[in-house]
């Protein structure tokens, strides 16, 4: 797991919670969690459908040629 040891993750831990403290690890879990789920949901997700009008000068001829 990138070369990290059981001491140095723990070493890590340790840090992490001198900086953010206790309270704020629970929000922070969360938060990385969910990022993880809207990524995971937002690549298997079939893409939007695209609603953008179309060029009307290549429809309006092809319009005139299909009554002609």
């Amino acid at each position: 797991m990138f070369g990290l040891g059981a001491t140095e993750l723990i070493i890590i831990l340790v840090i992490v919670i001198i900086l953010f403290g206790g309270s704020k690890l629970p929000e922070i879990g969360r938060g990385i969690g969910e990022a993880i789920k809207n990524f995971k949901k937002s690549t298997s997700d079939k893409p939007e459908i695209d609603v953008t009008p179309k060029d009307k000068s290549k429809d309006t001829e092809a319009n005139k040629e299909s009554k002609s």
